[in-house]
Parts: structure tokens; C-alpha cells; sequence
């Protein structure tokens, strides 16, 4: 593949990050990438990749999307089997829709003289992956695959390295391509892995609410997306838990939330990491941002009740690999809380495991190219 070598003056990069605003985990690991890279001295732009879809068809994605994880998951669920589970015959590809984006992308990229490009987001990664094999892009493609369960829409040939955040994984996408891949580890902000004063406050006003009980946080992402939410809080509270709810930017769900007597529900939190840090357990949906910044926290994580497609299979894969436990049912929840009291094994031995999988920088596997 042709590449051209125009670093910025004094051994600075000029990095590309291509995120996605499908939710928030694409764009907070973008961000904390971006954050590294100028830290460093590196020159760096975010651009996501939906803007760079023509005819509107970036937001209609989203909307699209977000409509059905919110209502209707059974959409979701046959979208994501027909597209990006893997399985045998011949499945549609990403490439005829991302490559739309192609020339906004190339332009980018010659305007801000960029030296690397770094997708954070599938479709961005087939856009990168497509251009690279004809010669449209010619500096390298350093994809960040940041689910636990690979997926065939972040897999494109074309790409000059995948960074991931298992064994497992990496060696998924070694199956399938021939190209270099490492296991970094996830992305998180540095306050996750340090002791946090917000800690303190966050168990002050929990103490409040419901002196005695432990807080477990009940995750529905930024867009609040989650199945029976008002049940499983219920469930919780019974069980002798204090249910904190993130609604993330749902206000639907905040309302119906704040009617539940013994739920604490959260619109957008800006203090995750001393939010988190308070707490006594994740219950993840998702196995997305939140659940990767608990275990950089030390916070042990259940799925329960996933959302379909990629979240039931990443929750599945966390739960395979040791990182969280599978609780499908109710009783299996509060089973699953209650071997996790603080000073057993099974807690000490799920904390390490989490803060065991931040391994190494995945921007030093971007800037030694």
C-alpha cells in the first residue's frame, strides 16, 4: 500500500481519529485517545464519520438506530444478525454505504496533512479499509476494535493494524485477516485508574437515601436504553440494594424512574469515575464504555438483561472470559450480587482480572508506525 510520510516538524503526528455519535462509548474513547496524543505533543482531530455521509444519511443512521435499541429491540436484533454477526453463506457489507464517505474523507486528510488514521467505529473502519486497498488513502489505517465480541463489519483487509482489547479477540480478527494485530487493552481516562475524591461525596448522598444498602448501579448508556429498568430496580431494592439508575440522556426514562420509591435515578453524570468508585456493582447491558471504566475502577460487573445483538454478545464474552458474570434471571442477580460482599475471593478475584486487562497504551501502537 502506498504511503506518504509528512510528520509535523519536531517528531509530532498529525493523527486522525474517526469516531461515530451512535451513543457515547465510539466518542469518549476518541476523546481520550485525541486527549493522549496532544499530551505528547501530537497534532490531532476528531471527525465523526456519520458527518461525513452524504444526503443526510449520518443522522437518519442515528435516529434509526437509537429508535429501535430503544423500542424496538427485535429490529435491532435481525438488523445486526443480517449485517455483523458472522455465520456461514454470503451477508451484505459495510463497504457500498462507508465508501459514500470517501471523498470527504480523503479531503480531510490532505487538508490536515494527517500521518495516521485511527477508526474507532466499524463503518469508519470498512470506509479506511476500502480506500487503503485501491490507493484512495495513503497513510496508514490503525483501527481500535473496542467490543469485547468481534463483529464482521469492523473486519476489513485493507487496514494496516487492529488494536483489541482481549486475546480473545485479536485472535478472532487473526482468523479473518492477515494483518498485524496487538491487544492493548481498553481506553480509559487516567481518573478511573487513581484514587478518586468524588468518591466520597457520591457515598455521602447514597448514605442519605438508603442508610445500610449497598448501591448497585444499574447501567442503560447515554441514550437510556434498557429492558424493564423499573423491574430490575425493583427487584433490587427488595433484595436490600440501593438501585441507582444512569438514564443517561433519556428523560423519559428519568421520569419514570423518579416515580420508583426506591430507585436513585441519574440523568448524564459528568463524575463517572467517583460515581463508580462508590458503588458496590455494575449491572451492564451493554458491555460497552461504562462496563470498561468499572473494571479499570475495580467495580465488579453482572449482565443482566442485554440489549440485543452486539451488547448480548459482548456481555456474553465478558462473562466468558471471566471479566463479569451472566445473571439471566432475577434470582440469579441478587445470587450473583451476593457473592460479591466486600473481603470474599470471588470479588478480589473479578476486580484483578478487570484492572489486569488495561495493558499497555494503545496510542503507543499508533504513533510507531
Amino acid at each position: 500500500m502506498p504511503t506518504t510520510d509528512h510528520h509535523a516538524p519536531g517528531g509530532r503526528r498529525r493523527t486522525l481519529i474517526v469516531s461515530a455519535s451512535m451513543g457515547a462509548g465510539h466518542d469518549t474513547v476518541a476523546a481520550e485517545l485525541a486527549r493522549r496524543a496532544a499530551a505528547r505533543g501530537h497534532q490531532v482531530h476528531v471527525v465523526d464519520v456519520l458527518r461525513l455521509l452524504p444526503y443526510g444519511l449520518g443522522p437518519g443512521l442515528r435516529r434509526g438506530y437509537q429508535a429501535s435499541v430503544r423500542h424496538l429491540p427485535w429490529v435491532y436484533a435481525g438488523v445486526y444478525g443480517a449485517f455483523l454477526r458472522g455465520g456461514p453463506g454470503r451477508r451484505p457489507s459495510g463497504v457500498p454505504l462507508a465508501r459514500l464517505a470517501g471523498d470527504r474523507l480523503t479531503e480531510l486528510v490532505d487538508r490536515l496533512r494527517v500521518d495516521v488514521v485511527v477508526p474507532v467505529f466499524h463503518l469508519a473502519a470498512q470506509l479506511t479499509g476500502h480506500l487503503r486497498e485501491r490507493g484512495g488513502l495513503r497513510v496508514p489505517s490503525v483501527v481500535f476494535l473496542l467490543d469485547f465480541a468481534v463483529h464482521r463489519q469492523w473486519l476489513h483487509p485493507g487496514n494496516d493494524r487492529y488494536l483489541c482489547l482481549t486475546d480473545a479477540a485479536a485472535e478472532e480478527v487473526r482468523r479473518f485477516l492477515a494483518v498485524p494485530v496487538v491487544t492493548t487493552g481498553p481506553v480509559v481516562a487516567p481518573a478511573f485508574r487513581a484514587p478518586v475524591p468524588g468518591a466520597a461525596r457520591w457515598r455521602e448522598r447514597f448514605a442519605g437515601r438508603a442508610p445500610g444498602r449497598p448501591p448497585v448501579l444499574l447501567s442503560a448508556g447515554a441514550w437510556g436504553a434498557a429492558s424493564r429498568p423499573a423491574a430490575t430496580a425493583r427487584l433490587l431494592a427488595a433484595g436490600g440494594y440501593l438501585p441507582v439508575v444512569l438514564c443517561g440522556r433519556n428523560e423519559r426514562l428519568l421520569a419514570q424512574l423518579a416515580r420508583e420509591p426506591a430507585a436513585l435515578p441519574l440523568g448524564w453524570v459528568d463524575d463517572m469515575p467517583g460515581l463508580l468508585a462508590a458503588c458496590y456493582a455494575l449491572v451492564d447491558n451493554a458491555a460497552g464504555q461504562t462496563a470498561v471504566q468499572a473494571l479499570a475502577t475495580g467495580l465488579p460487573v453482572i449482565g443482566h438483561r442485554p440489549l440485543p445483538g452486539h451488547g448480548a454478545d459482548g456481555v456474553r464474552r465478558m462473562a466468558d472470559l471471566g471479566l463479569s458474570e451472566l445473571a439471566p434471571t432475577g434470582p440469579a442477580l441478587l445470587a450473583a450480587l451476593a457473592r460479591l460482599r466486600e473481603g470474599t475471593a470471588q470479588r478480589r478475584i473479578r476486580v484483578t482480572r478487570g484492572r489486569a486487562l488495561f495493558r499497555r497504551d494503545a496510542l503507543d501502537c499508533v504513533t510507531d508506525l
